[in-house]
């Protein structure tokens, strides 16, 4: 009778085998699909026999959520520990910890980082969100053989902590990101010291925080930086770049931020800058920008500026214009004038109606180039003018329809997200262009 209880009659197969065949599978495979499920989840799966209780150990990657541990402060930390203490595998290939200020201690990350680096981590990221209080970033990330990518969110660099330049060891860094994070003193210059190897640094500070005047980036390695920084506008900071290899850069401040390229940086492909001061520390910012291929420009201010006489971007084939800023039209017209082979022009309207851009006509007028660009006779194909919520005024108008006018190759010109009145239109669409298969596209 027992076994007429426990056996069903499909292939002489008994249900508990039914139900454990996915046991059956190759551990590989059982991985695989543990790898698919939230951590928390991977891990509630230790119940369902003896050998599930030792096949999340073996996790190449874990996250962790302070959603998931919301009911009591430390049940997180604890989690974290048991979870990172138990794993197996012979390399943790990523760790990931969501927490939220005041859910754990400071102590408490100091532990994750040692265990991590004890399980030889190649990826961490511990995101923190907060608005008031920031966590120290703790002195056992400060050394790592094996991580190659961190991520860093809510953290503040304390200036007094107890270890040395020469003790900084990150040999096998390739990518570091820190957001929402302020420096107290050198400890900057200090993280970087140690990270011989960095190929990619993102940083999005809170500038307003940081009691550093600046920051000076000097790493041999590096080929990608992106800055994001919210400096007061009153705040005398700024960033020094030294990087040979650098070929990608995006630089974004919020109040004319300041920035200088060191003659080493020759290698430059591509840089998007933005809302950045054009002052004394930056008079050799478009001469240092030469080698780049495509290029973004929003600098402020640009009413006194004088532009370089000897600076011929030779490989620039695009080129945007951000033209919220008064007297943008001077860049145009230098840029234009030493850009030779530029294919590709966009400019980009950010002012919403009213501002400045209501006074443009009674301003400064734009001035043609002297001579026709040699990028307009011979190369520029694609011409854009975007982002506006009104029409172009009557000087904007007139760069739109000497473009047009003058440029040799043009195949598309599209005017997209501006108000423009049926007769705007009609007057664009009637000037004579210099290309007979130039289309114009307003979208």
């Amino acid at each position: 009778m027992e076994a007429e209880k426990t056996q069903s009659k499909r292939g002489g197969e008994s249900i508990d085998d039914q139900r454990d065949r996915i046991s059956e599978l190759p551990d590989a495979l059982i991985l695989q699909i543990l790898s698919l499920l939230p951590t928390k989840s991977a891990i509630a799966t230790s119940v369902l026999s003896k050998p599930w209780q030792f096949h999340w150990k073996m996790l190449p990657k874990l996250k962790f959520d302070h959603c998931d541990h919301i009911t009591e402060r430390g049940t997180l930390s604890k989690n974290v520990c048991k979870v990172l203490l138990s794993h197996k595998a012979p390399v943790l290939e990523s760790l990931h910890i969501d927490i939220r200020s005041g859910t754990c201690y400071n102590t408490d990350i100091e532990t994750w980082g040692e265990i991590a680096n004890s399980r030889l981590v190649r990826n961490l990221a511990i995101h923190v969100e907060t608005w008031k209080s920031f966590y120290t970033f703790p002195k056992s990330l400060y050394n790592s053989e094996t991580l190659e990518t961190l991520t860093l969110k809510g953290f503040v660099f304390e200036e007094d902590v107890a270890v040395p330049s020469s003790q900084v060891c990150l040999k096998s860094l390739k990518t570091l990101h820190i957001q929402s994070a302020f420096f107290r003193g050198e400890e900057f210059v200090k993280l970087l010291s140690g990270c011989a190897n960095l190929e990619n640094l993102l940083l999005d500070l809170c500038g307003y925080l940081c009691k550093v005047k600046t920051f000076a980036i000097a790493v041999p390695s590096l080929q990608r930086l992106s800055i994001y920084d919210s400096y007061d506008s009153g705040r005398d900071c700024g960033y020094v770049i030294d990087a040979p290899s650098l070929k990608y850069l995006k630089i974004e401040g919020e109040h004319g931020l300041k920035f200088r390229l060191t003659e080493n940086v020759t290698k430059l492909e591509e840089a998007y800058i933005v809302d950045v001061s054009y002052h004394t520390i930056n008079e050799n910012l478009l001469e240092s920008l030469t080698s780049v291929k495509r290029l973004s420009l929003e600098l402020v201010p640009l009413k006194e500026v004088k532009f370089p006489t000897d600076s011929i971007f030779y490989q620039l084939v695009s080129l945007e214009i951000y033209t919220s800023t008064n007297a943008w039209w001077d860049l145009l017209t230098f840029m234009l004038d030493s850009s030779p082979i530029l294919q590709v022009l966009k400019l980009i309207n950010t002012q919403k109606r009213g501002g400045w851009r209501q006074g443009f006509v009674a301003g400064r007028k734009w001035k043609q180039p002297e001579n026709v660009p040699e990028c307009l006779l011979f190369h520029l194909e694609t011409f854009m003018w975007t982002g506006s919520d009104e029409g172009l005024v009557e000087e904007e108008k007139e760069v739109a329809k000497y473009i047009l006018k003058n440029t040799n190759l043009l195949e598309r010109a599209s005017f997209s997200s501006i108000r423009m009145s049926s007769e705007d239109r009609l007057e664009l669409e009637c000037v004579v262009r210099a290309s007979n298969s130039c289309q114009i596209l307003f979208e």
